[in-house]
């Protein structure tokens, strides 16, 4: 198989696989392209495969009956999305969606080979749980920010997050709503008041962060 073709150098943790199960698992996997925006998995939809992304993100939300969103997670290269292994372990449809927020490109490994890893490959079952069991701390840690942390902090700690190096950020107030579970009207007074006091400035789809260092007091103290 051709560099273009063997992804497992991605996955250092598969090349521990017995010889016959790696071949089985390298040969039989499909590598899949979509462009940005497209709709990976959805609500009511049941898994056929589970995915292993190369490159790109994928951003999984969730969407409550009133119509707000939620950013549960983003899976990244090098990692599996934690809700395909859960509803392919409980043979449940997706509750959530997955997004495509840049081109990605993915190995689609089909079920049964799936099935068939999980039921005969320690080695195997120690990649998927490791993975899974990563992913669902940090959701219990979500749940806790959303349910417990105010919400001044919360923003803070993710207008740095977005921010990384740069000062400017470009999203929207439902953009912010949607990453942090919370309403639109609650996240434009908090970023009023953050541009009252001098830290950022907002425009139309993009903040400006002025005043850094005030921003990280919030985050790491509230």
């Amino acid at each position: 198989m051709d560099g273009a073709q063997d992804w497992t150098h991605a996955f250092p943790l598969l090349r521990q696989l017995p010889n016959e199960l790696f071949v089985q698992l390298r040969d039989a996997s499909l590598i899949v392209e979509l462009p940005e925006g497209s709709r990976i998995f959805g609500p009511g939809q049941a898994p056929d495969s589970f995915l292993l992304l190369l490159d790109g993100t994928i951003r999984v939300q969730q969407t409550s009956e009133s119509g707000r969103e939620i950013v549960l997670y983003r899976v990244q290269a090098g990692e599996s999305c934690a809700l395909t292994t859960a509803c392919l372990l409980g043979y449940e449809d997706y509750q959530a969606e997955g997004i495509a927020e840049t081109r990605i490109r993915a190995v689609a490994m089909p079920r049964a080979l799936f099935d068939r890893l999980i039921a005969s490959s320690r080695e195997f079952r120690q990649f998927v749980f490791t993975a899974f069991s990563r992913r669902v701390t940090n959701l219990f840690r979500l749940i806790e920010e959303v349910a417990f942390q105010r919400i001044d902090v919360r923003l803070a700690q993710k207008l740095l997050e977005l921010a990384g190096s740069r000062q400017h950020i470009a999203a929207t107030h439902q953009d912010l709503a949607n990453e942090l579970g919370s309403a639109r009207e609650v996240i434009s007074r908090q970023l009023s008041e953050f541009a009252r006091r001098g830290w950022l400035r907002v425009a139309r789809g993009t903040v400006e962060i002025i005043d850094g260092s005030a921003l990280t007091q919030l985050a790491r103290h509230g």
